[in-house]
C-alpha cells in the first residue's frame, strides 16, 4: 500500500517537481521571454522619437516615459509621444508636413496595438488628419475592425470628432513636391527598373541643390513601451514613401508588418523599405522568435536574414547581391530588454536615418529611469545600402 502524505508534503513535492521541470525545459534551449516579476518601465522608438520636440521641452520618448511612470495607460503614453513627431512640421516623414505622394497629397498611415486589452487598429491612405495614430487608436477602441482606409478612414475620423484639413502640406513639403514633379514627370512611363534609377538620381540632385533635406525618403516612427506592471503597447505612424504612387500603402499600418504586440512576449516595429517588411511579415516573425526565447537583438537579426534571403530581384540588390535598401527593427521583450537592429548599421545621408542628425550611424532611441538616449543600432551587413 502506498504511503499517504499530508498536504504540506504534497506542496513541497509539487514545487520540487515544478523546479525540476523548469530546469529540464531550459537545459536544451532558451527560456521564453515571458514575464516573471516586476519590470522596469522603458520606451523605445526610432531615433526621431528622441530628436523632434515640436517647440516643446521634451521629446517623444521622454513624454511617453513620464506619462507611463505617472501611471497613465501605456498606449495613451506612447501615442502622446509620437504625436509630438506627427505634429512637428520639420519632420518630413511623419504626420503634418510629411512629404506627399506623386499627386502632391499627404496620405498618412498608422497602426497601434494594446497588449493587455488585445486591441488593434489602423488607418491607411488617410488624408487631412495630422495625428493618424490617434485615429488608429479610435479604430481599435470603438469599432469592430482593425483597418480603415482612404475616404472611409477620413469619414470615420470626421465623425469621431477629429479635425479634417484640406491640405497637410507645409511650405517645405509643397516646394519639394513641385520640384520633384518638375524633374520626374518624364519618368512616369518608364519600366520599374529605369524609373527607380531615375528617381534615385533626381532625389540626389534635389539634395545637392538644397531643395530636399538630407535623409531617407521613407522615414517613419515606431514606438513601443512596457510599464512596471508588464503591460506592453506599440504604435507606428508615417507619411510613407516620399512621392509614392497614389494609393500605395506600405508596412506601417499593417498588423504583423509595421507593428506586432503580444503582451506576454513583447513587441516589434519597423522603419525602412515597407515592401520588404510586408512580404516577410517581420514584426510578427520577430515576436514569435521572442516567444521561442530569443533575445530582442537575435530575434531582429533572424528577421533581417529572412528578408535578405528573399531579396532575389536584381533591381533590389547591390552588385554583391546584398539588399540595396535599409530596414530597421525596434524590438522589446516582456522583461524590458530591447534592441535596435538593421540591414545596415550606417546610412549614406548627412542627416542620418529617421531624422537623426548625427552622421552615418543609424540610431534608435530609448528612455528609462536613467533618461533618454539615442544609441547606434547593430547592422546585419557591413557598409550602407548603397556601398
Amino acid at each position: 500500500m502506498a504511503k499517504r502524505i499530508n498536504r504540506r508534503q504534497f506542496v513541497r513535492t509539487s514545487v520540487a517537481a515544478g523546479v525540476s521541470g523548469a530546469v529540464a525545459s531550459t537545459a536544451f534551449g532558451q527560456a521564453p521571454a515571458v514575464r516573471t516579476g516586476g519590470v522596469k518601465p522603458v520606451v523605445i522608438s526610432a531615433a526621431n522619437g528622441n530628436f523632434f520636440k515640436n517647440g516643446g521641452s521634451k521629446t517623444g520618448v521622454e513624454t511617453a516615459f513620464e506619462m507611463i511612470t505617472a501611471g497613465k495607460d501605456v498606449l495613451d503614453a506612447i501615442i502622446a509621444g509620437v504625436n509630438i513627431v506627427e505634429l512637428d512640421p520639420t519632420e518630413p516623414s511623419v504626420g503634418y508636413g510629411g512629404l506627399p505622394n506623386a499627386n502632391g497629397v499627404v496620405q498618412l498611415d498608422s497602426c497601434c496595438m494594446h497588449g493587455p486589452r488585445k486591441w488593434a487598429g489602423g488607418v491607411a491612405a488617410l488624408e487631412g488628419v495630422r495625428t493618424p495614430s490617434r485615429v488608429a487608436q479610435a479604430v481599435a477602441s470603438s469599432t469592430d475592425h482593425h483597418l480603415l482606409v482612404g475616404k472611409g478612414a477620413q469619414d470615420f475620423a470626421r465623425n469621431a470628432g477629429f479635425t479634417v484639413e484640406d491640405d497637410l502640406n507645409t511650405d517645405y513639403s509643397r516646394k519639394a513636391w513641385l520640384e520633384w514633379k518638375r524633374r520626374t514627370d518624364p519618368l512616369h512611363y518608364l519600366n520599374p527598373e529605369d524609373r527607380r534609377v531615375g528617381e534615385a538620381r533626381v532625389i540626389q540632385e534635389m539634395r545637392a541643390d538644397g531643395v530636399l533635406a538630407p535623409g531617407p525618403i521613407h522615414g517613419t516612427i515606431n514606438c513601443d513601451a512596457i510599464n512596471m506592471r508588464g503591460e506592453i503597447c506599440g504604435v507606428t505612424t508615417t507619411s510613407g514613401l516620399a512621392f509614392k504612387m497614389p494609393g500605395r500603402v506600405g508596412d506601417s499600418p499593417i498588423l504583423g508588418a509595421g507593428l506586432y504586440v503580444d503582451n506576454a512576449v513583447g513587441a516589434a516595429g519597423s522603419t525602412g523599405r515597407g515592401e520588404a517588411n510586408l512580404f516577410n511579415l517581420c514584426s510578427f516573425f520577430i515576436v514569435e522568435e521572442l516567444r521561442r526565447g530569443a533575445h530582442p537583438k537575435d530575434a531582429g537579426m533572424a528577421a533581417l536574414r529572412r528578408v535578405k534571403a528573399n531579396t532575389i530581384e536584381k533591381r533590389l540588390q547591390k552588385p554583391n547581391g546584398d539588399p540595396n535598401f535599409g530596414l530597421v527593427f525596434y524590438v522589446l521583450n516582456a522583461r524590458g530588454e530591447h534592441a535596435g537592429v538593421g540591414m545596415y548599421g550606417e546610412d549614406d545621408s548627412e542627416r542620418g536615418y529617421a531624422g537623426q542628425p548625427n552622421g552615418r550611424a543609424i540610431r534608435y532611441a530609448h528612455c528609462d529611469e536613467n533618461g533618454a538616449h539615442t544609441v547606434p543600432i547593430e547592422g546585419l551587413l557591413p557598409g550602407t545600402a548603397s556601398s
